[in-house]
């Protein structure tokens, strides 16, 4: 069974594109995080907060990132967060970020005008790491 921890809506304002206008003007980037970790059972079971994942600080995480220095793409940002999820805790087996980015610099309209990247990464064992 895979339990997760799902924070969904995120927004903060950051400064990443490529244009000069994107990285001036800057916008509201949203973001879906989800993230697969063993630790939620134990926690559930004791009703104990100290062995769970700490959904306040992943919440930080994604804050820092995307107000943090400007990258060219939204996957980087997605990737860079990705990264520092799984810096948290040992227990976290596979993160999913989603990050959407409202303003768009493409001709013509874009239903709800937003567009958007998800990336999904699983931990990678020493031994799985060792033979790429």
């Amino acid at each position: 069974m895979k339990d997760r921890i799902l924070l969904h809506g995120l927004r903060f304002f950051g400064r990443h594109g490529i244009s000069a206008a994107e990285r001036e003007l800057g916008q509201v980037f949203k973001v879906d995080l989800k993230v697969t970790t063993s630790a939620l059972g134990t926690a559930a079971a004791n009703d104990a907060l100290e062995e769970t994942l700490d959904y306040v600080r992943l919440y930080e995480l994604v804050r820092d990132v995307i107000q943090g220095p400007p990258r060219n793409l939204v996957e980087t940002v997605a990737y860079d967060i990705i990264q520092r999820v799984f810096n948290t805790h040992a227990s976290i087996e596979e993160v999913s970020c989603a990050v959407y980015k409202p303003a768009v610099s493409i001709p013509g309209k874009v239903d709800g005008s937003c567009i958007g990247v998800q990336l999904v990464r699983k931990r990678q064992t020493e031994k799985k790491a060792s033979r790429q």
